[in-house]
């Protein structure tokens, strides 16, 4: 199975930097963009605590929080958490489908969703595998990180990076969503504040690495984007 992940992760790498080769002209130019390193703070911050809070102890903060959610919350159950999860990929293509031109195009967007998704998805339930932590409604032993959480933030950077040049109030829609998806983990009794976190971080490094790893390829020469 690892095998197998690695190999379409090496394929996706790869594709990123071939998926536009193919031009009728045979200078092919790279499209550049300036790195501010500043986008792995937050996310760090966010796993650091995460683990930190993690410990099985009875009086731990994770176990606290859960029982808050148990005296006050006991019946509250909903499905919205698994579909609001993927809302930002569905907002930014249907954003360029009417009009509203994103970062990217649409091929180079698509593999960088793709390297994302794989990368994300390798890393979550890897960590589900070997931390074997108990959800806290007692169902299985994968709830340390939140996959629905990963997901929902790795979208939302998604969403935020093609579209927080356009609309600059975009980063509070897509990450306000994904923080939505994680509280709702949580009153699902499916995730400990500390999965969530974790989950959160995760979703953004992702997102935020598929981007500085890709190269662009493009017919003619253009300008540089925007720092991410």
């Amino acid at each position: 199975m690892l095998k197998k992940y690695f190999l379409v992760t090496a394929f996706l790498w790869n594709t990123g930097y071939s998926v536009c080769a193919q031009t009728p002209d045979s200078a092919v130019f790279y499209k550049t963009q300036r790195i501010n390193t500043k986008f792995i703070y937050a996310p760090t911050i966010l796993i650091i605590i995460g683990i930190a809070i993690n410990g099985n102890g009875a009086e731990g903060i994770k176990k606290e929080i859960a029982e808050e959610r148990n005296e006050y919350l006991p019946k509250f159950a909903t499905h919205i958490d698994n579909y609001l999860q993927y809302t930002p990929i569905a907002i930014a293509y249907g954003l360029d489908a009417l009009g509203h031109k994103s970062k990217t195009d649409i091929k180079n967007r698509t593999v960088i969703l793709l390297k994302a998704e794989v990368l994300m998805t390798g890393v979550v339930f890897g960590l589900k595998k070997i931390t074997h932590q108990q959800r806290p409604d007692n169902s299985s032993y994968n709830s340390f990180p939140s996959g629905h959480t990963a997901q929902a933030f790795a979208a939302a950077t998604f969403l935020s990076e093609e579209y927080k040049h356009t609309f600059k109030w975009m980063p509070f829609a897509a990450y306000g969503a994904a923080s939505t998806v994680g509280l709702l983990r949580m009153a699902n009794n499916k995730h400990y504040l500390s999965d969530v976190l974790v989950g959160a971080g995760l979703g953004i490094l992702s997102t935020k690495f598929a981007y500085i790893t890709h190269q662009y390829k493009w017919i003619k020469k253009q300008k540089p984007l925007p720092p991410l």
